[in-house]
């Protein structure tokens, strides 16, 4: 199920009947206090979000989200006309997964969202990664610093995993932009360094473990 919180009539009922008819549940609301009774009683699996609403803005509703136990690691999308480039840093730094600006065409609304949800599946493999105090296990879909589990999106999880996967090896932005987001960026690597910034920040000493390639892009472990 996937919840779409837009105050305008028009673009939720648009969204909406795409979603629905291309074959994803999508449910709208208009206002956040409607969207909340509605998260209250069943989790969805996406959270398609405008910022400018009435009664609280979206970034105050995408912070309680991740600040929420059982949506902390949703997979959430921002949905609105607030397209500079700070604007999109501000959202991605809250912890939003994706950001689409409006107007925006529908298939490539759709393809994002699938992108994100194919990204909801449990993850079946059983290997643990490990480096220095850093330790990931995807299975369980758990980090740990120094014993300490680490709160990550699930966009950020899957970024650190990518790079352990390939320990050792410089990825560059567009592979990373690929296999994280699963579609094209229009070279709005912008993204990937937003999202490895707060992912360092969040990683705290072991933030030092991901390395930054000048002109090319980032890896982790150095030489295998």
């Amino acid at each position: 199920m996937i919840y779409l919180l837009e105050d305008d009539n028009n673009i939720r009922n648009f969204v909406t009947y795409a979603l629905n008819t291309s074959g994803l549940d999508c449910q709208g609301f208009e206002r956040p206090s409607a969207f909340w009774r509605a998260v209250n009683g069943k989790t969805p699996d996406l959270i398609l979000l405008d910022i400018m609403l009435p009664e609280e803005d979206g970034l105050s509703v995408l912070d309680k989200l991740r600040h929420r136990p059982d949506t902390r690691s949703l997979p959430i999308m921002m949905l609105t006309a607030k397209s500079t480039e700070y604007d999109k840093v501000i959202g991605l730094d809250a912890g939003a997964d994706d950001y689409v600006t409006k107007p925006f065409g529908t298939m490539e609304l759709i393809a994002r969202v699938k992108a994100l949800l194919r990204r909801t599946r449990p993850a079946t493999e059983d290997r643990e990664y490990s480096l220095g105090e850093l330790v990931v296990n995807p299975s369980k879909h758990i980090v740990t610093v120094s014993g300490t589990a680490i709160t990550l999106t699930l966009k950020e999880f899957e970024l650190l995993t990518y790079l352990f996967k390939n320990r050792g090896n410089v990825l560059t932005r567009d592979q990373i932009l690929q296999e994280i987001w699963g579609y094209e960026f229009d070279g709005e690597n912008r993204t990937v360094d937003v999202h490895i910034r707060t992912l360092r920040s969040k990683l705290g000493e072991c933030g030092e473990l991901i390395e930054t390639v000048r002109g090319i892009g980032y890896r982790i472990g150095g030489s295998i």
